[in-house]
């Protein structure tokens, strides 16, 4: 909600200011850009042939990406206002954008019939090159903008409406990041705050707003009410109607369990997702790529481990191999979960589930081992390639343990938001094994919600590289 600003108030003269500065800084942009793509092309050219005389068939190739970027880049929001937006998600579209405009490039050249004109390397150096040097010209950008908002130049002065949680963490963002540029003027209380907004002015009450954006000559409202509150909502509409200002809705969600809330539009139509998983469409289908092309490779690295340790669950005790169990999956969905059996066979009351403990007499010598080193996890590969898990993700239980936890612990169930893993945050920050305390379960499932929230493919490989080292520790595995 901290981004993209709308039409200023035209009462003051330094809402002039970001007027003209914003078309400045956008034509700003557009021409660095172009600039950085033909600079590094030559200079790749050069680097590579000897010269800087492009020879007809470069000169159109440069000539048709300059105009692909101008069409692509701004349909690719690169030159919307970023404030309060992460560097991350713009150097990403950035990223996105160029690589768009250079598989169209390639498309036209075969279209065309002239890709045998064109050296590869070249064109490959090009598009790493200039996409290097794009992403550091917007970061050094970002650091100088911000440093001049930071001292109050470029700001948006913020009327808030509402002392509510969601109003508190504006004023929190605002002054915490202060590169942002937003400076709250003071808060408009209604019937429905609920904090204390310590150090912020207090402004009157809804019946002295129009006087406020009079006097104070806002940039921007932001109305920060809980979604009950949608007369006062509209009546705050109603008494802007006529006033040039950007106002935006901050709901008051913080009363509410959220997973990966976001706003889109529908048909048309404006939704907000209170709760979803971050793993769908191309999130989804990158996670399941990973998922099989990992789980394949440690099959085949591991099949002769998987071999002597089978070899040795047949010596260490009578029964079968693998150990099967129902588990929840992806949406609360039933599967068979399969290991390398590590206890003796043995039956227990329907419905019951009983963890290992500490001198368990129910675990093998060999199952003892294969337990503490997690060895018999590995045929949940298996599980992986059939699609019931993935690699990384919160670990499943079993589903009399999920009964029992899901009525003492609120929000229990959103952890099956997401495919169950073999390995995952809860288990490299401590919370492996046995679970013999409800404060454990929690922790465990604290960190299986934090995972779904915050899920990225980087955040998968830091914990699959952890793993081994939470492994060889040998904690609270029985």
């Amino acid at each position: 909600m901290l981004s993209i600003p709308g039409v200023p108030q035209l009462k003051r003269a330094e809402s002039h200011f970001f007027s003209k500065h914003a078309a400045l800084l956008d034509i700003v942009l557009r021409v660095s850009d172009v600039l950085v793509i033909a600079v590094v092309a030559l200079a790749v050219y050069r680097i590579q042939f000897g010269d800087f005389g492009l020879e007809l068939a470069y000169t159109s190739g440069l000539i048709r990406t300059v105009l692909l970027a101008l069409v692509v880049f701004p349909a690719a929001g690169l030159y919307r206002s970023w404030r309060g937006e992460s560097s991350q998600l713009e150097i990403g579209r950035l990223w996105l954008a160029w690589a768009g405009v250079m598989v169209v490039q390639l498309l036209i050249a075969w279209a065309l019939k002239t890709t045998d004109h064109y050296s590869r390397v070249a064109a490959g150096t090009w598009f790493v090159s200039a996409g290097a040097v794009l992403t550091l010209d917007r970061l050094v950008l970002r650091r100088v903008l911000g440093y001049i908002r930071a001292r109050g130049v470029d700001s948006r002065r913020v009327l808030l409406v509402g002392g509510t949680q969601a109003g508190q963490r504006i004023v929190a963002a605002a002054r915490n990041s202060a590169w942002m540029g937003l400076d709250v003027l003071g808060y408009i209380e209604t019937p429905y705050d609920q904090v204390d907004m310590a150090g912020v002015r207090r402004l009157g009450d809804l019946s002295d707003l129009a006087f406020h954006i009079s006097e104070q000559a806002p940039d921007q409202i932001w109305i920060a009410l809980p979604m009950r509150a949608e007369e006062t909502i509209q009546k705050i509409l109603q008494l802007t109607l006529d006033t040039p200002i950007t106002i935006r809705l901050v709901p008051d969600f913080f009363g509410y369990e959220l997973i990966n809330h976001h706003a889109a539009a529908l048909a048309g139509v404006p939704v907000i997702t209170l709760r979803s998983s971050r793993v769908e469409g191309h999130a989804g289908l990158a996670k399941a790529i990973e998922d099989r092309s990992i789980a394949l490779l440690l099959l085949v690295l591991l099949a002769p481990v998987m071999g002597l340790i089978a070899l040795g669950v047949k010596l260490s005790s009578a029964g079968p191999i693998f150990f099967r169990q129902k588990r929840h999956g992806l949406g609360g969905k039933e599967f068979d979960v399969l290991k390398f059996r590590s206890m003796r066979v043995h039956s227990e009351a329907v419905g019951e589930v009983t963890q290992a403990k500490r001198g368990d007499t129910r675990v093998t010598r060999f199952g003892k081992f294969l337990r503490s080193s997690s060895l018999d996890e590995l045929p949940q590969l298996i599980n992986v390639l059939r699609g019931d898990m993935s690699i990384v993700g919160p670990r499943p239980h079993a589903v009399e343990h999920n009964h029992q936890f899901s009525e003492k612990l609120r929000g229990y169930m959103q952890r099956h938001g997401m495919k169950p893993g073999m390995t995952g945050l809860a288990q490299i920050k401590g919370f492996r094994g046995e679970t013999d305390t409800l404060e454990k379960m929690a922790g465990r499932v604290e960190c299986d919600i934090s995972y779904i929230k915050h899920w990225s493919l980087w955040l998968d490989l830091k914990i699959i590289l952890f793993t081994p080292y939470v492994l060889l520790r040998r904690s609270n595995a029985y």
